[in-house]
Order: C-alpha cells, then structure tokens, then sequence
C-alpha cells in the first residue's frame, strides 16, 4: 500500500506547531474547509442513499448504532476505575470516543480510492446516525444519581451543531436530487474533495501540536487508552461489518467510523451538559492523540483487519 499524501498535511502541520513557526490558517477559512467537508460527506451519502431502498438499511442501522454504542460504555470503566479519573471527566472522554471524526472518515474514504475497492456508500448515514447516541449516553453517565440535566440544551447541540446540521442537510439534498441532480455539482464538491481536505488536515496539525502537552501531564494512562481503544472499537467495527456482510471496503469503514473520536460535535455538546469535565483531557486525546494515531498507523491497519476478517470467513 503506498501512503496516502494528504496525510503529510497534517505531517507539515504538526511540524509547524511544534517548531513554533508562525503559520497560522485564519479562521474565516477554516470555518469554511469544515464546512465544505461535512457537506461534501453529506452530499455523497445522500446520492448513495437514495439508490437503495431506506426499509432495507434500518436493520443494518438498528445493529451499528447498538454495536456503536458499546463503545462509551465500555470506556467509561476503564476510564473511571483502571484510570481512577473523576465521572465527569471519565463520562466526557467516553462520549468523545463513542462520538465520531468527519475527517478520520474522510481519509478512511480517500485510501479506498487509492486502493480502488468499493463501498457501501449509505455507511455515510452513520457517520450522523453514531454522534447522538454517544453523546446522550456521556450525559447519563456523567449525571447518574447526581441530579438533572439541562436536555434541552443538550439536544439541541447534537441536533442543530454545525457537524449534524450540515451533514444531516447535505444528505437530504443528496438524497432528494439523487445521482442525476447533483451532477453539476460534481465538480465543485467531489472533484475538489482530496484537495480540501489536504488543506484541512494542515490545520489540524496545528491545533495537535498543541495538545499534546495535555497528554504529558496527565500521565501515560492516558496515553496508552487514546491508541489501544481505537484498536478495540476498530476490531468491533471490523466483527460488525462483517456479520452484516458489508464488503471488504464497507467493513473497513465502519472499523474506522468506530475507531475514530469526535473533536467537533463532542466538545461542543459535552462543554454545555459536563461544565465540570476537563476539555484539556478529552481533546488532549482525541485530537493530540488518537487522530494522529488513527491516519498514520490505525487506518491502514483497519484495512487489514477488514481483508483479513474477509478472506478468513470466506
């Protein structure tokens, strides 16, 4: 497998970060790099949506979406009693990972067009599907037998967030226009994807750079759970995609979907239902971390584990 360049994006970032150089991508643009990928996504899985029939996915979206949610509740334990962090902390960490990262998917995306294997484009709708129950349940975790929660708030950041909104709305008019309708747009938002993309990871090798300092200060616990939980949501994505009998590039998607931790939607939704959780710890992870982790080594193991898991079950 060669490597996959926009990577080095990312690479150059980082390096930038952390030899203090002043490179610095203004806001503005930022703002609308994110906003191009999460609509592009939409968009993609819209137009693969509307050519299968929606009764058929709900089966597949009832088993991810249970499978899925597994995750925060395996990682809030470890989290609170190998590492005897406090519940909200433990609660909102848990939340991050069961969440998920539009980017780390888009990568997922771009390595199986290099390696031209297929995929079963609807697993764009989990992408949506996967951020709200994770969220929901990093707020009982955090508030169980400790009073109230503002859900109100709380629903309305999962729901109406810029990461939902726009991919929810992408993939409507993905859906409405199909394949045909949506072809004068082609160029604008599938053409110009990778490069996007390549652009938007420069940024977010800046912003790791800076969190890693949070990871030396918390300890090597936390540390080894931002690249050994990946692996095990990785290995439950690889088992789910394979009872589903996705294709070796649908079940390798889903392993990283799974693998991947959320630093957009997660931080937002956990910042207003866990005031008390430390956001240094949850980012620190997830972004300085597990995101680095994942593009560089975890997806290409994702994939191996996919055609591995494949040619094993025949």
């Amino acid at each position: 497998m060669s490597f996959e360049p926009v990577v080095l994006f990312f690479v150059l970032g980082a390096a930038a970060g952390l030899l203090r150089s002043d490179l610095k991508i203004p806001g503005s643009i930022y703002e609308a790099l994110s906003i191009f990928i999460l609509l592009a996504i939409g968009l993609k899985g819209g137009v693969e949506l509307a050519k299968h029939p929606i009764g058929d996915l709900l089966v597949d979206g009832l088993v991810i979406v249970l499978m899925g949610a597994l995750i925060p509740l395996v990682a809030f334990p470890v989290l609170r009693y190998l590492g005897h962090m406090s519940r909200a902390d433990s609660a909102s960490i848990a939340a991050h990972y069961g969440s998920v990262s539009v980017v780390t998917f888009s990568v997922g995306i771009t390595l199986l067009g290099q390696e031209k294997l297929a995929f079963e484009g609807y697993l764009i709708v989990f992408l949506v599907l996967l951020e709200m129950p994770a969220l929901v349940l990093g707020v009982i975790l955090a508030r169980y037998g400790q009073g109230t929660v503002r859900w109100g708030k709380l629903l309305h950041e999962v729901f109406f967030g810029k990461s939902i909104y726009l991919l929810a709305g992408g993939l409507v008019i993905g859906y409405v226009a199909g394949a045909d309708g949506i072809q004068p747009l082609d160029k604008l938002f599938f053409d110009l994807f990778k490069g996007v993309l390549a652009l938007f990871l420069l940024e977010m090798g800046l912003v790791a750079s800076t969190r890693i300092a949070a990871l030396r200060e918390y300890g090597v616990f936390l540390a080894l759970f931002a690249v050994l939980m990946p692996i095990f949501s990785a290995t439950l994505g690889v088992v789910t995609g394979w009872m589903l009998d996705f294709s070796v590039g649908g079940t390798f998607l889903l392993a990283t979907l799974f693998a991947s931790a959320s630093y957009i939607a997660a931080p937002a939704a956990m910042r207003i239902a866990v005031p008390e959780a430390n956001p240094a710890l949850s980012i620190g992870a997830s972004l300085g971390m597990t995101f680095p982790f994942n593009i560089f080594l975890g997806i290409p193991i994702y994939l191996w584990m996919a055609r591995l898991i494949h040619a094993g079950g025949g």
